[in-house]
């Protein structure tokens, strides 16, 4: 069973993102903060991780780094997700270790198809 963690401080967010991605194969965990994903990194690797770019505790790229640097090998994907495009950002973010983004708001469609390569390789 492949792990997705969701990571945005908008409730409302996360229990979309979750009701669109729970599956018998897949099982969604949620975060509200940047603490938060780290500790449920920490204790075990998701496949796929969905950050939203503004939280309120910690720069969206330190949390991607900080998420990377607690695997040797096999790390996850991780996806920023963003309000609107904003590449200075998008940049920062792959050099942290992000491999793509997901634009806000999202429909089943779009964040299915965002994640679909994701899927089949985590």
């Amino acid at each position: 069973m492949k792990r997705c963690l969701i990571v945005d401080d908008s409730s409302v967010i996360r229990q979309v993102a979750k009701h669109i991605l729970s599956s018998p194969e897949m099982l969604v965990v949620e975060a509200a903060s940047g603490a938060d994903a780290l500790d449920i990194c920490s204790h075990g690797k998701p496949d796929i991780i969905v950050v939203d770019h503004l939280l309120q505790d910690m720069n969206s790229c330190e949390l991607i780094a900080r998420i990377m640097g607690l695997y040797e090998e096999d790390k996850p994907a991780i996806l920023l997700c963003m309000c609107e495009l904003d590449i200075g950002l998008l940049m920062r973010a792959k050099r942290a270790g992000a491999r793509g983004y997901i634009q806000k708001p999202f429909t089943r469609q779009i964040l299915l198809e965002s994640l679909r390569e994701f899927l089949t390789d985590a």
